[in-house]
């Protein structure tokens, strides 16, 4: 590899960071800028399509398989790469931010692979988006503890080979890095900074740990979309002289537009294609966002009503381990967001039925793993796939020929029996604010009523709120969801929440400025299409 040039990327409005400089190196923002340049013109015109096909999508009220790729979903003769042995067996994943403890206790977790997020599981301050880089590398070189500061704990790692695989989930195309500028003073995408940066430190170094630079890629909505990722892929390696084909890529299936283009996705990918994994809770905010203007018929009940045995997230899910399996690639399953209570035994014991039998579905329906939230419920996971797996480490040989999904079934979103009700949208407001609080404060995954929320669970319960009163919704109760009854609820949660917590912490926390940020997400005309886009505005660091 030659030397690169100087960087013209400028770091802009940023406090310095301890060790900031063993990230931010000249020869990586090199690497970033020249990332930058090269991809991020495609960048912004993939994300003008994705308001063209939004625009189409309010028309019609439809969607479709793409009759332009029909050739590639009947040419039964490719597949996608072979699985490297590191990732070969993801019967159990655990997900989570890349704080130092976070790092520790997910490596150590006893998962195959543990997904390091720099996405919907971390607020993206400056402070987070660097030290993240700097705590994984800290990790492949064991130089890395950690000793919490309230209760003297110490966190090591164990030995290498009991360390579950990383896969880093970068920042979606969406999401800019406001610190990181070129010459014009544009930002780069938060994903090729994120992606960038850890490439860079680490690709050469998990290698030589007989591993490799594995990655979740999120909120794809398009195989256009997955095509950049490959061609971000192929320069990448080029660049830091690495074998093509060393990258894995696993693509969140969690756009209701990329549910329609699963086989795409994995061809534009099969170079560097791992999986796809059925990520529910944007799935459901991406139905929701696309369909808000579709009439009743779109309107879908509380979230916690909408389980994955809803006859359209069966479609889902069996269309995507059919997909995957007849490519050759890993079908994973999605999120056990349940968090353990150290103090009543009743709830832990009703949730941990729901979570076995949430995985014992999945494993039985083909997935070859499956994610959770928490290191407890590691266990319970591994045991529903450890009964249909056995020695076995994935069952892609099950092809499941037996599905057979149509493009209608996919959106029949009025086959669920289930109606919005006035304790969900308590429960939606409940969870927005909550959750919009903690972001501010800099922290991405936060526990919310013994649930690990992250910012899907926001999308979710933002957008609910806007399409209840679009749709003009009559609850349980029988009253109509308007924008006074949205304020009146948001108004007695933070009440409710004041005399909860006491005047000093609520005065000391971003509570009202996330009942705002709630509300003006939830009730303004103009739909945002990503709730941390505003959010990012507000965000200090």
């Amino acid at each position: 590899m030659s030397a690169p040039a100087p960087s013209p990327l400028a770091i802009v409005d940023a406090e310095p960071l301890p060790r900031q400089e063993e990230v931010l190196t000249e020869a990586a923002l090199a690497f970033v800028a020249e990332l930058h340049r090269r991809f991020t013109p495609r960048r912004d015109e993939l994300l003008a399509r994705r308001a063209e096909r939004r625009a189409e999508i309010a028309r019609t009220s439809t969607l479709d398989f793409l009759p332009e790729t029909a050739a590639i979903r009947a040419d039964d003769s490719w597949k996608v790469a072979p699985s490297p042995d590191a990732l070969n067996d993801r019967r159990v994943e655990i997900t989570g931010p890349t704080d130092r403890k976070m790092t520790i206790n997910a490596l150590n977790s006893g998962a195959k692979v543990w997904l390091a997020d720099f996405e919907d599981a971390s607020a993206p301050t400056w402070e987070n988006v660097v030290l993240g880089q700097l705590n994984l590398s800290d990790a492949y070189t064991r130089n890395i503890d950690f000793t919490d500061a309230k209760s003297g704990k110490s966190y090591a790692l164990k030995a290498n080979e009991e360390l579950a695989t990383v896969v880093m989930r970068p920042r979606g195309w969406h999401l800019n890095e406001r610190h990181l500028v070129d010459a014009d003073g544009t930002p780069v995408p938060g994903a090729l900074v994120d992606f960038g940066l850890y490439f860079f430190h680490n690709a050469k170094r998990l290698l030589g740990l007989g591993k490799g630079p594995y990655f979740y890629l999120p909120k794809t909505e398009s195989h256009l979309e997955a095509r950049l990722w490959n061609e971000v892929f192929v320069f990448a390696q080029e660049y830091v002289g690495i074998p093509q084909g060393t990258v894995r890529a696993t693509v969140l299936i969690e756009t209701i537009t990329a549910a329609y283009e699963m086989e795409e996705i994995l061809y534009e990918l099969r170079d560097h294609a791992s999986g796809l994994n059925a990520g529910r809770w944007d799935y459901l905010f991406s139905i929701v966002k696309n369909f808000r203007d579709g009439g009743a018929k779109f309107v879908l009940p509380d979230r916690n009503a909408v389980t994955m045995t809803a006859p359209f997230m069966r479609a889902y899910t069996e269309l995507l381990v059919r997909t995957c399996h007849k490519r050759g690639a890993h079908a994973i399953g999605g999120m056990a967001a349940f968090i353990p209570s150290r103090r009543d035994a009743e709830v832990n014991k009703v949730a941990f039925e729901k979570v076995r039998a949430d995985k014992d579905r999945e494993a039985n329906d083909g997935f070859d793993g499956s994610w959770v939230a928490h290191p407890d419920l590691v266990p319970i996971a591994m045991e529903s796939f450890d009964k249909v797996l056995g020695e076995k480490p994935n069952q892609k040989d099950r092809l499941r020929e037996d599905v057979d999904v149509k493009a209608a079934d996919l959106i029949a979103i009025d086959s669920l029996d289930a109606k919005p009700s006035y304790a969900g949208l308590v429960n939606a407001v409940q969870v927005g604010i909550r959750y919009i609080e903690a972001w501010l404060r800099g922290l991405g995954a936060v526990a919310i009523f013994n649930l690990m929320e992250d910012a899907a669970t926001a999308e979710i319960s933002r957008s609910q709120i806007w399409q209840w009163i679009n749709a003009e919704v009559v609850l349980d109760n029988g009253e109509q969801v308007t924008a006074e009854l949205a304020r009146k609820v948001a108004a007695e949660e933070l009440a409710n929440i004041r005399a909860e917590i006491g005047d000093e912490a609520f005065a000391a926390g971003n509570w009202q400025q996330a009942h705002d940020l709630l509300l003006t997400v939830s009730l303004d005309e103009d739909y945002a299409d990503f709730l941390t886009l505003p959010a990012y505005e507000q965000l200090k660091g």
